[in-house]
């Protein structure tokens, strides 16, 4: 069962005291009418006169019962009356009071409407935001406002990481180019030994894959959104082209989505080289773009259990994954990553004969 909104306790919270409230009035309105109309009794004696002289008695007359049955009669029809009509209009107003307190509830919680859709409309890439509230400095407004201030510490700390991410990259590279250099220059003498020459391609590889880690890092960096064409980065060949003999089949639809070119880009051109480089010899790779983007590849078989893991960084799946030197691991990574950034989503499932089906769904 759905739990009640506040809108919703709130309504019943002023339709309830309004019952109570009423239920009460109508009580002490029927007991001070009950005491002000006289009793039956009271009012004969009046008329035969012993209120004048208590000692005298007269006869009973024989309209007196008449009388008395009359104003008995006409009491108890009396507060019947007034029992029934307030109870009437305690229902109807209590009605006007419900619809009252429903209509107010919604003005009271407005601002925590805006508070909640700001909120939702909010990601690490768009965070520039802000709820703005006017109106008097109530609980309300200090809640807006505080709220503001700590989007403002976020976008100031996600602001400071991005920068960071950047020049620290950056700065790696310098290092990571100078080591390359010195090892292309050494690996050119024609007297070095063949296990120095080994050596030097085992650490070319790695720095290779370093640097792909960097490249990795830089991509998530900036967040520029623009419009783009997720099926244009399909045209272009993966480096993974030029190591695994595989047919590379597009079959797109044009369609634009609002978005980040260059992460965009990164993102097809990742989950094609990961299709193409975790393939069989002479299999295929297919992509689709329509409603989404889907990448089909054959390849080894994958558990299911392990599919969700291949988004985690530095994972991979079958062990010829993991002893895969050429990638650093980010790839499905970023792709999810890039996915979440721009409001969509990266699922994959296992083929039953091998490979994987991934598909990214963006807004």
């Amino acid at each position: 069962m759905r739990p009640l909104s506040v809108r919703a306790k709130l309504t019943a919270l002023y339709g309830g005291l309004f019952v109570v409230s009423g239920v009460v009035l109508l009580v002490i309105v029927f007991l001070l009418v009950r005491d002000a109309l006289p009793m039956p009794t009271e009012f004969t004696e009046r008329l035969s006169g012993n209120e004048v002289d208590p000692s005298t008695i007269l006869p009973a007359r024989p309209w007196d019962t008449v009388i008395v049955n009359s104003l008995a009669a006409y009491r108890s029809s009396t507060l019947a009356t007034l029992l029934i009509q307030s109870a009437a209009a305690l229902l109807i107003t209590t009605a006007l009071a419900v619809l009252l307190g429903w209509l107010i509830a919604y003005r009271v919680l407005r601002p925590l409407h805006d508070i909640t859709a700001t909120a939702r409309r909010l990601g690490a890439e768009d965070l520039g935001r802000r709820i703005k509230l006017t109106g008097p400095e109530d609980e309300l407004k200090e809640l807006a406002d505080t709220f503001d201030g700590m989007l403002d510490r976020l976008s100031r700390s996600f602001d400071s990481q991005r920068r960071f991410v950047a020049n620290a990259s950056h700065e790696l590279r310098t290092p990571l180019a100078l080591q390359r250099t010195l090892i292309d220059v050494a690996m050119l003498s024609e007297d070095v030994a063949p296990e120095v020459r080994l050596l030097g391609s085992r650490l070319v590889e790695a720095n290779e894959r370093t640097e792909r880690i960097l490249d990795g890092l830089l991509v998530l960096a900036p967040q520029r959104p623009g419009p783009v064409q997720p099926g244009a980065g399909a045209a272009g060949s993966p480096r993974g082209d030029r190591r695994r003999n595989a047919n590379v089949e597009v079959h797109a639809v044009e369609r634009t989505v609002a978005g980040d070119p260059v992460l965009l880009e990164r993102l097809v051109v990742n989950l094609i080289d990961n299709a193409v480089t975790y393939n069989r010899p002479d299999g295929w790779v297919r992509v689709e773009v329509g409603d989404a983007l889907v990448v089909r590849n054959t390849g080894p078989r994958v558990d299911p259990d392990t599919v969700e893991s291949l988004f985690e960084p530095f994972r991979r799946g079958a062990p010829d994954r993991t002893g895969d030197a050429g990638h650093s691991g980010l790839g499905l990574s970023i792709v999810r990553s890039v996915a979440l950034a721009h409001d969509g989503s990266a699922t994959a499932e296992a083929r039953p004969d091998g490979g994987l089906d991934v598909t990214i769904r963006l807004p």
